[in-house]
């Protein structure tokens, strides 16, 4: 059945995308194709989790880690292109679609996936986030935050977790962090923690996770399941959204029936975003992840036209979508990464 449900999201997917006219979607798709690599975990031909990159449009996929003996999956390049992390487990165990960054051991490597390294234990250097200058990462672990220099591996600040538990992604000034939080009466909010202060606000209740930084910190872009009236079962469908990292200013990405929305990236300039979904509630991780897709920001808020949401919402736009690889978690970078051309 998972695997229906991973081939009914693919073709949804690609019927919905294709509504915006080809030269359109061409158009996006040269425009992106240069602007560096993206890197996500994916399955091989082999059916073992490795960490691919690819060029934005979806062009020239390579295999950065090429580890038959090992599930290898959540990749994170630095800021400044040059170092990846990514986390490793040994081969048959399943990726879990809301504890991957807990799962398996913290690895660090050049962008390109070479000298690889372990930096701890399994269970280890949990939901590793990087500092703006790669120096550092910011851990979560079951008794708070911890913040470690990767030349010593010493810990040189903790604090509490605030109610923060899953998903963590530092800022690009290096002031603030957001995550997932049930600090806010609710389980699932996207929450922002001040570093200087600690104190927390949130940025949206409810139903929400997979929180990302655009470039300039300015916004915060996460996944959101709509308040419903009965879609999906009951269920309804999550979308991508964005507000000020104050909670402010909340506006719709892009949302679509008949899949999820999650693991959305701006772009290094604040362009375009990618995104990952499927008809399955998780993204699918456990199977083969899900197609991935990019757009335009300035094309939205967008929709794939669908009578429900064209009155959910009227003035949403209609602009092109790239149908990219299927896999989960992708991170973009503009720099050049070592051993990979530019």
């Amino acid at each position: 059945m998972a695997n229906r449900f991973t081939l009914l999201g693919l073709l949804g997917f690609a019927c919905l995308a294709a509504a915006a006219p080809p030269v359109e979607v061409a158009t996006l798709a040269t425009e992106v194709r240069s602007l560096g690599w993206v890197a996500y975990s994916a399955r091989s031909p082999r059916g073992d989790w490795e960490i691919f990159a690819m060029r934005p449009d979806g062009s020239d996929v390579r295999n950065l880690t090429n580890s038959p003996e090992t599930e290898d999956f959540y990749p994170l390049f630095s800021r400044d292109g040059r170092q990846l992390l990514y986390r490793s487990m040994p081969r048959g165990q399943t990726v879990s679609g809301n504890d991957y960054g807990r799962q398996g051991r913290l690895m660090l490597a050049r962008a390109n996936g070479t000298e690889a390294k372990a930096l701890g234990g399994d269970g280890e250097w949990t939901w590793a986030t990087w500092s703006p200058d790669g120096r550092q990462v910011l851990t979560l672990q079951p008794k708070g935050f911890a913040i470690v220099e990767l030349a010593t591996k010493q810990v040189i600040r903790t604090f509490p977790r605030g109610g923060f538990y899953q998903q963590p992604t530092w800022s690009p000034d290096g002031t603030a962090v957001v995550g997932v939080s049930n600090g806010f009466d609710t389980g699932w909010s996207i929450a922002r923690m001040d570093l200087a202060t600690l104190r927390a606000n949130a940025v949206s209740v409810a139903d929400c996770c997979t929180p990302d930084w655009s470039a300039s910190g300015d916004r915060v872009v996460f996944s959101r399941r709509r308040p419903h009236g009965g879609e999906n079962g009951g269920y309804g469908w999550t979308e991508l959204w964005q507000a000020q990292p104050d909670g402010q200013g909340a506006t719709l990405v892009y949302a679509e029936v008949g899949r999820h929305l999650y693991g959305g990236h701006v772009s290094p300039d604040g362009r375009y975003v990618l995104f990952t979904g499927n008809l399955r509630e998780d993204g699918d991780p456990a199977n083969q992840g899900a197609p991935m897709g990019l757009l335009r920001m300035s094309d939205t808020p967008m929709i794939a036209e669908y009578p429900l949401l064209r009155k959910v919402y009227p003035q949403a736009k209609s602009g092109p979508a790239l149908v990219l690889p299927a896999g989960h978690e992708p991170c973009w970078t503009h720099s050049p990464a070592p051993g990979l051309p530019r």
